[in-house]
């Protein structure tokens, strides 16, 4: 207990000397000076104004004697208290001061020390510069010498180049590095045949164009047999190229070899289809060629008889397994070789001389030919298969061979969007369809010489009830896609909508008047009871496309009017900060935008644009529009006054050309995209008009317009109409602004480059 007791009392008696050090020095707990203001009395003997004749006087005037005696007592004992605890406190931190002591003193040395080394360094930085100084002037005469030999040496080295070329390209050709060859003989060319009139340069370049011409034709060799890999093959062709090979030829020799694989698929198909019946011209022609054979002597024996030899067909082979041969060997190989011969021809980037060539779209026009001139005999072997059906009594496994045949042409339609092939598979697939009811009309069927399969079954059987039905079932069932409800269309995904207008549309421009006209041949359709016209159909595709392409319009403008919609509704105008860049909404809707563009596309020609302005994209906003608000209004604009600025912008919209925001668009890329940037733009003007602005809110309106001007104007019919929807934007912003300062136009085009 007296342990503990010495103990508690020797730290409370240190607590109390730390505590009293710190009042006279003046310091708070964590040991600094407490922001204090000071006290100005002088007799205030804690303060800086402390005098101690005033302190004095007025002790005495103030205390009786005994209070005097009792202060003096007290305020000695303070003293006494305090040197204690300063003698303590000396001895308790003697080693830190002994130390500190030491420090400095070694501190002096150490810098005494640098400061030696500094003037050496000085030094000798001065004897470097006096060295240099001197070896340039010595140098001085030389350097032009030195610069002869240097060039001099460069052209040796060219030169040695030149002269170990031919032995070069010979061992390229022995390693088989034909890259490495055309690039060591493409940097010699052009100085070969600059310098051919010399004897020695001559001879060098006649040694390596018989080496390139040996290159050549191994590299011609390898493409022939087309038996290595994707990209050896790729490189060959480029080198080729690079060699001044026509690219004609090498496109040629490319699809006559894949040609001659493809043709054996057409013949293994065409051996299981039954020959034609030989007629009487067919006979004629054999009989003139065997009497030919024997007039010539032939091999044979003259008395065998010369007949025509056609392959014999595959028995017990039906309509599904004939497609599924045909898709897997011939389609499949086909789509192989448009993938490669893309690959080497048209999407492989040239550089170069290659670049101005425009060899890709000289490629492209062979390759459509190629795919159509096969596609066709393929689709007549397929089309004289599905005639072998017609005594079929079942028509489920030709439906089933019909709907694998077109999903399968798709593959075809992907790889090569110009192609007829997609649009002639649909035709026979229709053809079959029309070929299958057509068994009713056959003259061996005895129920077909009624009259009423002569007359109301071809007429109202088959083409009303069938066909006109079924191109009305189309456009009515594409026509239910618009009438889904909720503001982004229902569940309709946009781009199907885009498609069923496509197809309805080319219902109108072709389809319809083909099956009709088919109906009617196939038929001999009677117009003696009433039908339905042509033209009426027509009619109906062309709304359901009107308006299946109005409804993706809208729907495309309304997704992207909900995104403007939340960034104006979630954001505090009034208190937001000072803009730095543009909102990441304004770029997202520029990149929904252009995705749109390029979809449709993809299905609508381009359209008809007015003129553009050399600076479209850089047209301004003003937070007044010139036409609206003259100077003298901006400068005198408060809040007190709007009466005016409204009237003078309800006066300009009455004269200004009235703008359609949901009008009806035309067929075409450039009146789509304007419909969805009216939509869009309109909805931004609204939700603006809502909103109370500051300073940097308006502000950042303007950033965001200019940033939507500098990209949308391309898209449209008229850039006007962007100008002017945006123009109310900020304007608009303006008149909602309770301290309408605008940006400096400087300001925001850096903003805006910046994105």
């Amino acid at each position: 207990m007296d342990a503990d007791g010495s103990v508690s009392d020797e730290s409370g008696r240190r607590r109390r000397v730390h505590g009293m050090l710190k009042l006279y020095y003046g310091l708070n707990e964590e040991g600094k000076t407490p922001e204090q203001p000071q006290s100005l009395d002088p007799c205030d003997i804690n303060g800086p104004h402390f005098d101690p004749e005033l302190y004095l006087n007025k002790l005495r005037r103030e205390c009786s004697l005994s209070e005097l005696m009792d202060h003096e007592t007290c305020m000695v004992k303070q003293i006494r208290s305090l040197d204690s605890d300063m003698q303590t406190l000396v001895y308790e931190n003697y080693n830190k001061f002994i130390s500190a002591t030491d420090t400095i003193r070694k501190m002096k040395n150490d810098f005494k020390k640098m400061e030696d080394e500094m003037d050496c360094l000085s030094a000798n930085m001065a004897a470097i510069t006096d060295f240099s100084a001197s070896i340039s002037g010595t140098l001085q005469d030389q350097h032009a010498q030195i610069t002869k030999l240097s060039g001099v040496h460069t052209l040796l080295r060219k030169l040695q180049f030149l002269f170990e070329l031919p032995a070069r390209l010979n061992k390229c050709l022995e390693l088989q590095a034909y890259a490495q060859a055309v690039s060591s003989h493409r940097r010699a060319r052009c100085v070969l045949q600059q310098y051919s009139h010399l004897p020695s340069f001559k001879g060098i370049q006649d040694d390596c164009n018989t080496i390139m011409e040996k290159l050549a034709q191994e590299l011609r060799q390898k493409f022939r047999d087309g038996g290595t890999s994707a990209k050896d093959l790729s490189e060959c062709v480029e080198l080729l190229l690079q060699l001044d090979e026509p690219a004609e030829e090498l496109c040629d020799k490319f699809l006559s070899h894949a040609g001659s694989r493809l043709e054996l698929d057409l013949q293994g198909l065409e051996a299981e289809i039954k020959p034609y019946p030989p007629t009487p011209a067919l006979k004629d022609a054999a009989t003139r060629r065997s009497s030919s054979s024997t007039a010539v002597g032939s091999p044979s024996d003259n008395n065998s008889p010369k007949t025509i030899s056609l392959p014999s067909p595959t028995p017990n082979t039906d309509i599904l397994e004939f497609i599924d041969r045909g898709c897997n060997e011939f389609v499949s190989s086909l789509c192989l070789v448009i993938t490669s011969y893309q690959e080497l021809f048209i999407n492989h980037a040239q550089t170069g001389e290659l670049a101005s060539k425009n060899i890709p779209q000289m490629a492209n026009g062979k390759l459509q030919a190629f795919v159509d001139d096969l596609a066709a005999r393929y689709f007549l072997l397929v089309e004289r298969r599905i005639q072998e059906e017609k005594g079929v009594g079942d028509n489920s496994l030709l439906v089933r061979a019909l709907d694998r045949f077109h999903r399968r042409l798709q593959a075809v339609a992907k790889l090569l969007p110009g192609s007829a092939v997609p649009t002639r598979g649909t035709e026979i697939v229709i053809k079959s369809v029309l070929a299958s009811v057509h068994l009713f009309t056959a003259k061996d069927i005895t129920f077909s010489n009624k009259p009423y399969f002569k007359g109301e079954f071809c007429s109202q059987g088959v083409r009303e009830n069938l066909v006109v039905n079924f191109i009305r079932f189309v456009c009515q069932s594409s026509r239910q896609f618009c009438e889904s409800a909720g503001d982004k269309g229902g569940s309709t995904p946009p781009a199907l909508l885009l498609l069923l207008s496509r197809l309805c549309l080319d219902f109108e421009t072709s389809t319809i008047s083909y099956i009709l006209t088919l109906t009617d041949e196939q038929f001999l359709v009677q117009h003696q009871n009433p039908i339905t016209p042509v033209t009426t159909l027509c009619g109906e595709a062309r709304e359901a496309a009107q308006k299946l392409l109005n409804h993706y319009v809208k729907v495309q403008g309304l997704i992207i009017s909900q995104m403007l919609r939340k960034s104006v509704e979630t954001r505090d105008w009034v208190n937001t900060i000072e803009p730095r860049n543009v909102r990441a909404v304004m770029k997202r809707v520029v990149e929904d935008t252009t995705s749109i563009d390029v979809q449709v596309g993809l299905l609508y020609e381009e359209g008809v644009r007015k003129a553009h302005s050399s600076d479209s994209s850089k047209r301004t906003f003003s937070v007044y529009s010139s036409s609206r608000q003259q100077p003298r209004y901006a400068a005198s604009y408060t809040p007190s006054a709007p009466m005016d600025t409204n009237l003078l912008s309800n006066i300009h919209k009455l004269f200004s050309e009235r703008i359609d925001i949901f009008s009806s668009v035309e067929f075409n890329k450039v009146s789509v995209m304007t419909g969805i940037i009216k939509i869009s733009l309109k909805t931004f003007l609204e939700c603006v008009r809502l909103r109370t602005f500051g300073r940097y809110g308006l502000q950042q309106i303007q950033v965001d317009c200019h940033y939507l001007q500098m990209y949308l104007w391309r898209f449209v019919s008229d850039e006007n109409l962007v100008h002017f929807l945006l123009d109310e934007i900020v304007g608009s912003s303006a008149h909602r602004c309770l301290d309408p300062s605008p940006m400096e136009q400087s300001v925001i085009e850096v903003i805006c480059e910046r994105g």
